[in-house]
């Protein structure tokens, strides 16, 4: 993997993607959640490289995309990843997502329909407004000041035991978590649920045109993840496939699982 980078004009973004790409293999392209970067792929991509072309980015205001200004959509990190995908030859990626970056993947979709192989969903949750309560869309933007009351120190001990169950998930998500200060973090988690939000009420992205699978981690407790996958599940006719000893960060926590099923979508390449 090589790193890049690509200016928005309003930040740049850092990315990696396989050197030398090969077009007999397919593409994939890893998208982290909220407050993750791209180490909480690191499981999928020492598997997936040599079998994939891969691209895996640090999304904007994340990780090594910093500093880079809070006022993006959910519209303008599908646009910008359709530009760098656009700079890096990408073909029929199928676009594998973690919670927040489900979203992007779902409004890529929308944008550029029929651009990707597939969407496996990893955690994440649909953007039909139909899906939602009215009172959780409204709390959703505020959901993340409770973050304040907490020390840092607890928040981040917290973050990390809550998104990952195993020793190795948690890890991951510590190391990702040491990089941030506590404000930067609270106002980046409100940020994100304020696009979610701005999504959801807008209905533009209901239903994904793409082929969609759908992941959740048995012990995933993360907000209504797991209500809105059984909805999802029950009105597309799609199976949950649920992954074993895993919670919020299901490809971080059991890798073998969610490589075999990100491996199963891509036609066994």
């Amino acid at each position: 993997m090589i790193e890049k980078r690509y200016d928005t004009g309003r930040g740049t973004i850092v990315y990696e993607v396989s050197e030398g790409s090969d077009a007999a293999r397919p593409w994939v392209v890893f998208l982290p959640g909220l407050t993750a970067d791209r180490r909480l792929f690191a499981p999928q991509i020492a598997y997936f490289e040599g079998r994939a072309n891969c691209l895996v980015w640090d999304a904007p205001a994340h990780g090594a995309s910093r500093p880079f200004p809070l006022d993006f959509s959910l519209e303008d990190l599908a646009r910008w990843l359709g530009v760098i995908m656009d700079a890096e030859g990408v073909q029929a990626p199928l676009l594998v997502g973690q919670s927040m970056g489900g979203y992007v993947a779902q409004v890529f979709d929308g944008l550029f329909p029929g651009r990707s192989r597939g969407i496996v969903s990893v955690d994440s949750a649909p953007l039909g407004r139909g899906y939602y309560k009215s009172w959780e869309l409204a709390c959703l933007p505020f959901v993340t000041r409770m973050f304040r009351l907490y020390p840092w120190g607890t928040l981040k001990r917290t973050s990390a035991e809550g998104n990952a169950a195993s020793a190795e998930g948690r890890a991951i998500m510590s190391s990702i978590l040491a990089g941030y200060e506590k404000d930067e973090y609270c106002r980046l988690s409100a940020h994100g649920f304020a696009m979610l939000a701005d999504v959801v009420r807008s209905d533009e992205y209901a239903e994904p045109t793409a082929a969609l699978v759908l992941i959740v981690g048995e012990l995933d407790r993360t907000g209504f993840i797991r209500k809105y996958n059984e909805l999802w599940s029950a009105r597309t006719g799609l199976p949950i496939r649920w992954i074993e000893g895993a919670a919020h960060n299901s490809n971080a926590d059991n890798p073998v699982a969610v490589n075999a099923i990100i491996e199963e979508a891509l036609g066994g390449n």
